[in-house]
């Protein structure tokens, strides 16, 4: 709901019009910062101060970009790795929920699984993706597993220690009113770990998207990440750092879907 400017005092107007001209100030600098970037980088380029053969250029890469849209070769690659991320932290989501839960309802269980987790969640998840091929074959199935791998287990941790740190004083009245567990995790830890959710949704979705280009260096033909591995190895720099650019701008665009989806929530509590 948007507040009415005649219902704020000359202090609460002059206060909200500040903050404005700062995000404003804020937004602008931010995009001068990229401009002024851009543009040090094709003039150095242009003049020979850095080899463009290693550095590229802005303008090469968008000529690239160009060529490969032309062609439409590049759009299997970006749905491949859009696809691939947006499974793997579709299921980590789901799963890492239904973990945290079950180990809600279950201290023994927790108890039992804690230090398997912590250990896992240490573990550095490029180690595993050999591993995975071996078992599950260089395909999409072994690259989503990688992309799960990484965010999983530190997922279920956080989501598990905010459902332990709900309201006690709620939760103690249900039991006194005889409710059930089941009633105290609908009705009290659930809602409240909301907020906790999409903050670790924010996170996993980075995440997933580091595991599926993992996935990718090791077991793919396809994908931005096999883009980068094969352009590497050809030396083709332009379709290297287009690759990474590309990475950057998915990572931005999925971080804000959920940054929507956490206004969403937020109106409707």
């Amino acid at each position: 709901m948007k507040t009415n400017p005649t219902d704020l005092s000359p202090s609460q107007y002059a206060y909200l019009t500040v903050r404005k001209k700062e995000r404003r100030l804020i937004l602008f600098l931010r995009i001068a910062v990229l401009i002024l970037f851009l543009i040090l980088w094709e003039w150095t380029a242009r003049e020979g101060i850095i080899d463009s053969f290693i550095f590229s250029s802005p303008s090469k890469i968008l000529d690239c970009f160009l060529s490969m849209a032309e062609d439409k070769s590049i759009f299997p690659h970006l749905s491949v790795t859009l696809y691939e991320t947006v499974v793997s932290f579709l299921l980590v989501t789901v799963i890492s929920i239904l973990a945290a839960v079950l180990l809600w309802f279950s201290k023994k269980l927790s108890a039992i699984l804690e230090p398997y987790l912590v250990v896992l969640n240490s573990l550095p998840k490029s180690a595993l993706a050999p591993l995975l091929i071996v078992w599950l074959g260089a395909g999409r199935k072994t690259i989503i597993v990688a992309g799960m791998s990484v965010a999983i287990f530190g997922s279920i941790m956080t989501l598990y220690t905010c459902f332990t740190s709900a309201d006690k004083n709620k939760i103690k009245l249900i039991y006194t009113l005889h409710g059930t567990p089941l009633h105290a995790l609908t009705k009290v830890v659930l809602p409240s770990s909301i907020p906790a959710i999409i903050s670790t949704m924010k996170v996993n979705i980075g995440l997933c998207l580091v595991g599926v280009i993992i996935g990718e260096f090791l077991a793919a033909r396809e994908g931005l990440g096999y883009l980068i591995i094969y352009s590497s190895q050809v030396f083709k720099m332009d379709w290297l750092l287009m690759s990474i650019i590309l990475l950057c701008i998915m990572a931005m665009a999925l971080y804000a879907v959920i940054g929507f989806l956490e206004q969403f929530c937020r109106k409707l509590l």
